[in-house]
Formats: structure tokens, C-alpha cells, sequence
């Protein structure tokens, strides 16, 4: 039965269980139309999960002896629902045996080791807990609250405070407030959200326990428990910020812009007041809980930051610690003290909380503006929409209201009221802020601006850092985000393999953290990279799932990227025809169903398609558009794109100089795919026009350059392409580098296989590093190898003069 949820609910409703197979063929039994539909959040509760099952543990727990089960207690609660990791102490300070746990361990329930009980199973664990009266599990709570009190402990010892609370306490509340406070600044959103649901279960305000809930809705939602946060949101306050997060990540992107901007003209009408008696923000004040900050400073960078350039693989561990399970609120012994957790800001406390919080550098000095999040948000909101004049509208709404506005904001207005110039500016300044350990959300828009602007590696480096930045502070949510947007740097610059391996496991944490708008998003991605590397039954289902899900939620991002991936298997199956038709279509559709900015990206797909059908009318204007932002930017990879369009419209010869122009743009730039596609249209170009010794080496380099990436439909056709010019299909090497290298490639190989590294031979050269990177993947390719060890054996046997 299982099998037949949708993948969504498959993968959410298995998280919640633990992964245990009982309790998840018990639960699919329980869920009701529209939790199996996923229309409506799963149980969060164990005895709602799998009550039979915790039914049948806790008559086994039950038939052990009475000092057994205690000591069990004990360790169950000193490890669900919050991990305390202070058992030992506490059986210290209570003298008790635990020479009772060998009869647990004889019943095959737990046994007794170094770092306290190891319980069979999650579930054991929980019956464990359960099991016990409410006078014993008080007792427990309150034994490890007495022995909680080293540094940076103060937040667990509240929860068992809390928890051995006979009745409501307004002292207790505001000091599980405070500690929860205290545990989202030290990124442990999860922490947070137990000890705020334990507040509202003390509190004796109905009004304050309602904003109790709403904030813990946040904290759940920041932490990845997507189903306990829309659970916990229906019984707090009204919150059109957090209604808008919810929608903007699992529900209509329209209803979740116009939310997210109202919350916005609220906050600056009220100047971000609540009812709160102690002043403090409203949930909506942080509706993701990320700690974001508005000054233009974060993340150290600046517009041409070297730190976002070259190296971008080095920053994927930036801040980076393995995510934590949100449902045992950082139930991990690596996170018993606060100080073990990555730092991050404050953005959980109250607005104008003098708290530093352990911000990083990245945040330091900045200004916490909650409203400059929310437009974030929002802008978000009209990117996966793909209504672009909405973008306009939150520029104007920000401008009257006196919010700062993300650059992307600007930006996109800019570029969509045609100032391609001003749009520039504005993507460079926030392309440009995407140091180590800034802001997630900040760090994600950099990367979105950075793929506008054609800057794959800035992109890169930002998306990576935005993903080690959210895993540092506890927001799961916002790295399967991140990786969304990554999935573009990795479509065309040769790693569509490792590429589509991170977005399949950015799909499945999605889809657990209940983030299903961006789940269909990165299906689209994957239905790209089926359609580079030539798997066809992949691309059209994951196109299609993307598409039926995405026109019901008026997201035009991922419809247009499904549509351009079925488009891009056409294309480069040979079907022109339903290339074109499918590329026009997408250029007619408007926001809900496609998006100006892949319509913009696809255009050199277009003019190619739209040229081996003969129609190159609308061709030629949609080219002209795409170079001319080309020309704004400088990117060298559009501009290479530029140039091969100029030659698929150009007639005869005159289409040599500019695919010649194409392939020098090429080598600056980091689109490897796009630079083997344009070799092997321009080999078949020379193929055309006679120019055979020519044509055979481009097609060749393409050739080799396919089978690199992982593309046999690329490579069928380079193969097609040498067939008819009558050469073998695939070259035959000679076993001299030499002989298989330009001048400049075996210039480079010859300084590499003397050790000498990149910067070295850039300034003896007097090239860019990036240029003696591409040259060197060049000869990587050519020679068929893999690494500097087999480039230097290669040439060491082969006697290179």
C-alpha cells in the first residue's frame, strides 16, 4: 500500500516512522484521503504513528521488573523527546544499580555501554518513555534538571523543568521562552521548537499560548518537520508571514507573493509591534527562523568578492555538520553542549535583542531587518511564479515603505522593464555577497544572481555556501533549496553525473522536510539532466510529474525547465521540428505555466532548432534580445552562445568566423557542454563547406568530450557527423600526446607534468588560471585521463620533447 502514495507522502510519512516498516504499514492503514493525497499534514504524534505497535512494545517493557523499567525511563528520557546525553550523571547522583539494565539486555530490549543505553530500536525507545506513570516520568525530568548544569546545558535543563512541571507555571514559561531562544541562536531550531510546545502546555494566557504555538511552528518549520509545523500553525495566531513560507514551499505561489508582501506593508504600517506583553517579535518577524539580516555587507563579500571565484569546491563544507533529526530535537551526542553547535544570529529573539549570539563574521555589525526577509521571501515567491512584473510591484511596495530590497528584487524588475544596465548592477551587488557562513537566504539569492548574470562558478560557490551555512544553523529546509538552484551551474559545465546524484538527494530531502514546491522543481532538474546525458523515458517522467504538479500551483519556474528539458532531448535527438514547437510554446506561455528567464536561457537552443526548420524569423529577434544582455554582462559563456547563434543564422563561410569567435569565448568561460556542442555544430559546418582536415578535429574534440560528460546521444551524433565526412568514428590515437594536442595544450601538459601549478603556469604564461583550467580539462579530454598522475606518466613514457 505504500508504494502507492505519491513520492511525497512516501518519503514523509517513512521519516516519520523512523524508517521502521511496522509502524509504516500500520500508519498508511490510518491516513485519511487527504493525508494520502497529501493534502493534509501527517500525524506527528507517536500514539497516533503506530498505536498498535507502541501498544505491543510497552506490554514487553511492562514484563520487566520494576527497578528495570526505571532505569529504563531514565535513559528514555534522558534521549526522546530532547537528548540530554546525562544519564551516567544522573544514575551518579541518585545511586541507583544499574545491574537491572542485564535484564533488559537479556530480553533483547537495550543493553548498557560506554555512552549510556542503546535502546533496540526508536520505537523501544519511545514505549520505554511511555510506558512509564506521569508521576515516575516527572521524577526522571526533574533528576536530570538537577544534574544539567555545565556550560552551555541551561537550555536542556530547562526542557526537563519543564517537563517535571506538575502544573501551569508563568515562572516556567518565560524561562522555556528564553531558553528557546537561546537554542535558536545556537542553531538548534528543533531544541527550540520542543521547549516552546512545552511553554504553551504550561501557560495559563490562551493568548500567549497561541503565540507560544505559532513561534514553535516556525522553529518546526526551520528545523525540517514540515507536518508538525502546519499541525502546530492551526492552533496558534492568524500569521500571514508564515502562511505565505508555507505556501511559497508547499503550496500557490501567487497566494503565497501576496501573503509574504502583505506581511511586509503590515510590519511597516505597525513598525514590526505585536500584542506581545514582553515585546517580543511575532513569529511572522523570521517566518523561516534563518536569522536573516538585510545589511549588504553579509557574508563579507562584495560586488567581484574573490572568495565566490575560483575554489568552489572547497567551500562545500564551509560551517558543515550532518543534519540532526528534527523530530528528537538534535538528538545527536555531538550536540550535548551549545557550544558544539556551528554559531549563528539571533534572528529567533526579539527584534533589538542586544543578544550577539555567537554571529559569525559573515553576520557581524549587520542590522536585523525581518521585513527586508520577508520581501526575500517574496521575491521568491514571484521567481518560481515566473511573474516577473510582480517583482515591480514589491520594488514599488518596498520603495513607499522605506524597505531594503534584495538586489534580486531590483534586479529582476530591472530586467524585465528592459534597464538591462541598472538590472546589472543590481545582480552584481548581490551576486558578489556570498562569503563563508553569511546568511542562508542571502547566499541563495547570490547564487540566483550570479546564474543571471552567466556566472556558474560564483553560483556554485554561493549555493554551496548557502547549504552549509542553513546545515550550520539548523535549517534543513534551506539547503534542499540551495541545491535547487545549483542544479543550473551543474546542467552545462561537465558534471551532469555528479550533478544529478546531489539534486536526487536534495529531491528526497525536500520531500521529507515537506518543501514539495521545491521537490517539483528539482524533478525538473533532474528531467534536464536525463535529457543532457540522453536518457529519454527518465527526462519525459520527470518532466511530466514536474508539469502536472506545477500547472496546478501556478509555479512557471519548473514548468518552463520541464518543458526546455523535453525541448533539449529533441533537439539533440534530431527532432527539430519539436524543439522548435516546444520552444515556441514556452516563449507564449505566461506566468504559472512558463518563465522569462528560461525562455532567455533556452534561446540558443531556439535559434538552433528554429534554423534546421527553416524559420528563423522569430529566431532572429529573440537572438537579439539574448545578445544584447549578453553584451550588458560580459558573461564569455553567453556571449560564446551569442556568437554561435550569429553563425547558425549566417550564410556559408561567413558562419566560420563567428563559430571561431564562439569557441575563444568558450575557453574563458565554464560552460564545458555548451563549448562541445558548439564544436560539433561547427564540425558539421566544415563538414558542409569541404573543410575537411578541420571539420574532423572539431568533431573529434566534440566527440571525446561527450563520452567525458556521460552523453551518448551527443556523442551518436559526432560519431554520424565523422561517418559521413568518412572518417573512423572514433579517432585513432596516436601514442604520442603530441600528436593529440594543440601548441598551447602541450605547453601546459609539459609545465604540469614538471609540477608546476596552475597560478604558476598562468604567470608564466601570462594567461588567467581559469584559462590553464580549461586548457588543461582540454588535454584531460583529448588524452582520455583523468588526473595529473596519469597526465605525467603519459608524457613521461611517451618521451614528450
Amino acid at each position: 500500500m505504500i508504494q502507492a502514495l505519491p513520492e511525497g507522502v512516501r518519503v514523509r510519512l517513512l521519516h516519520s516512522v523512523y524508517g521502521d516498516p511496522r509502524a509504516a504499514a500500520e500508519l498508511v492503514a490510518l491516513l485519511s484521503d487527504r493525508q494520502s493525497a497529501g493534502l493534509d499534514p501527517l500525524p506527528t504524534e507517536p500514539a497516533s504513528l503506530a498505536p498498535q505497535l507502541l501498544r505491543a512494545l510497552r506490554a514487553e517493557i511492562r514484563s520487566l521488573p520494576d527497578d528495570t523499567r526505571l532505569l529504563l525511563l531514565l535513559a528514555a528520557a534522558d534521549q526522546y523527546p530532547v537528548a540530554t546525553h546525562a544519564f551516567s550523571r544522573a544514575v551518579t547522583a541518585a545511586r541507583l544499580d544499574t545491574r537491572p539494565l542485564e535484564r533488559a539486555e537479556t530480553a533483547g530490549v537495550a543493553h548498557f555501554g560506554t555512552g549510556g543505553v542503546v535502546f533496540r530500536d526508536t520505537w523501544t525507545r519511545i514505549a520505554a518513555y511511555e510506558s512509564g506513570s506521569p508521576a515516575d516520568r516527572r521524577d526522571v525530568h526533574r533528576l536530570l534538571a538537577r544534574v544539567l548544569h555545565g556550560d552551555g546545558e541551561s537550555p536542556r535543563r530547562s526542557w526537563h523543568r519543564g517537563a517535571g512541571a506538575l502544573g501551569p507555571s508563568a515562572r516556567l514559561v518565560a524561562e522555556l521562552r528564553g531558553a528557546a531562544d537561546k537554542a535558536r541562536r545556537t542553531g538548534q531550531p528543533a531544541l527550540a521548537r520542543a521547549l516552546l510546545e512545552r511553554a504553551a502546555t504550561l501557560c495559563p494566557d490562551p493568548a500567549e499560548r497561541s503565540r507560544l504555538v505559532t513561534r514553535a511552528a516556525a522553529d518546526a518549520w526551520q528545523a525540517g518537520d514540515g507536518d508538525r509545523a502546519r499541525r502546530l500553525v492551526a492552533d496558534g495566531t492568524a500569521d500571514d508571514a508564515l502562511s505565505g513560507l508555507f505556501a511559497l514551499r508547499s503550496g500557490n505561489a501567487t497566494e503565497a507573493f501576496d501573503a509574504l508582501l502583505g506581511a511586509v506593508a503590515h510590519r511597516a504600517r505597525t513598525g514590526g509591534r505585536n500584542d506581545s506583553p514582553d515585546g517580543e517579535g511575532a513569529p511572522g518577524d523570521f517566518p523561516d527562523g534563518e536569522g536573516r539580516r538585510s545589511d549588504s555587507r553579509d557574508g563579507e563579500g562584495t560586488p567581484g568578492d574573490s572568495s565566490c571565484g575560483e575554489g568552489t569546491r572547497s567551500d562545500s563544507s564551509d560551517g558543515e555538520r550532518a543534519p540532526s533529526d528534527s523530530r528528537d530535537a538534535e538528538g545527536t551526542p555531538s550536540d550535548s553542549s551549545d557550544e558544539e553547535r556551528a554559531p549563528s544570529d539571533s534572528s529567533g529573539g526579539a527584534p533589538g535583542d542586544s543578544s550577539d549570539g555567537g554571529v559569525t563574521s559573515g553576520d557581524r555589525g549587520a542590522s536585523f531587518d525581518p521585513g527586508a526577509h520577508l520581501l526575500a521571501s517574496a521575491t521568491e515567491a514571484a521567481i518560481y511564479t515566473g511573474d516577473l512584473r510582480r517583482c515591480r510591484e514589491a520594488a514599488r511596495v518596498a520603495e513607499r515603505l522605506g524597505v531594503a530590497s534584495p538586489g534580486t528584487l531590483g534586479g529582476l524588475a530591472a530586467a524585465f522593464e528592459g534597464r538591462y544596465e541598472d538590472a546589472r548592477d543590481l545582480l552584481q551587488a548581490a551576486a558578489g555577497r556570498c562569503g563563508p557562513g553569511g546568511d542562508p537566504t542571502l547566499l541563495v539569492h547570490a547564487g540566483i544572481a550570479a546564474l543571471m548574470l552567466g556566472d556558474h562558478t560564483r553560483a556554485a560557490t554561493a549555493t554551496l555556501r548557502a547549504a552549509a551555512s542553513a546545515r550550520a544553523r539548523g535549517a534543513t529546509g534551506v539547503q534542499a533549496q540551495a541545491m535547487e538552484f545549483r542544479a543550473y551551474a551543474d546542467f552545462w559545465t561537465g558534471r551532469p553525473q555528479a550533478g544529478r546524484a546531489a539534486a536526487t538527494e536534495a529531491l528526497h530531502q525536500a520531500y521529507a522536510t515537506g518543501q514539495d514546491n521545491g521537490a517539483c522543481h528539482l524533478q525538473a532538474a533532474l528531467a534536464m539532466f536525463a535529457a543532457i546525458t540522453g536518457d529519454a523515458d527518465v527526462c519525459r517522467e520527470r518532466a511530466a510529474a514536474a508539469r502536472s504538479y506545477a500547472l496546478a500551483r501556478g509555479l512557471g519556474l519548473p514548468a518552463a525547465l520541464a518543458q526546455w528539458a523535453l525541448a533539449f532531448l529533441d533537439l539533440t535527438d534530431g527532432r527539430f521540428a519539436g524543439a522548435a514547437a516546444r520552444l515556441r510554446a514556452l516563449a507564449g506561455f505566461g506566468p504559472g505555466h512558463g518563465h522569462r528567464a528560461i525562455r532567455h536561457l533556452a534561446t540558443p537552443h531556439y535559434v538552433e532548432a528554429a534554423v534546421r526548420t527553416g524559420d528563423t524569423r522569430i529566431a532572429r529577434a529573440a537572438h537579439a534580445d539574448y545578445h544584447r544582455w549578453a553584451t550588458v554582462v560580459r558573461s564569455p559563456d553567453d556571449l560564446a552562445l551569442s556568437a554561435r547563434c550569429r553563425a547558425l543564422l549566417a550564410p556559408g563561410e561567413e558562419a566560420v568566423e563567428h563559430y571561431r569567435t564562439a569557441l575563444a569565448l568558450h575557453a574563458r568561460g565554464t560552460r564545458d557542454f555548451e563549448r562541445a556542442r558548439t564544436e560539433l555544430l561547427f564540425g558539421s559546418a566544415l563538414r558542409r563547406l569541404r573543410h575537411r582536415t578541420e571539420a574532423r578535429d572539431r568533431l573529434y574534440s566534440a566527440l571525446e568530450a561527450f563520452d567525458h560528460f556521460g552523453a551518448p546521444h551527443c556523442a551518436a551524433r559526432a560519431r554520424a557527423e565523422l561517418r559521413a565526412l568518412g572518417a573512423p568514428a572514433a579517432p585513432t590515437h596516436s601514442a604520442d600526446p603530441a600528436t593529440r594536442l594543440t601548441a598551447q595544450q602541450l605547453l601546459v601538459a609539459r609545465m604540469v607534468a614538471e609540477g608546476a601549478t596552475n597560478r604558476e603556469i598562468a604567470a608564466r604564461l601570462a594567461l588567467s588560471p581559469r584559462t590553464i583550467d580549461h586548457h588543461l580539462r582540454g588535454v584531460f579530454t583529448r588524452l582520455g585521463i583523468r588526473s595529473r598522475i596519469d597526465l605525467v606518466r603519459l608524457i613521461a613514457g611517451s618521451e614528450v620533447p
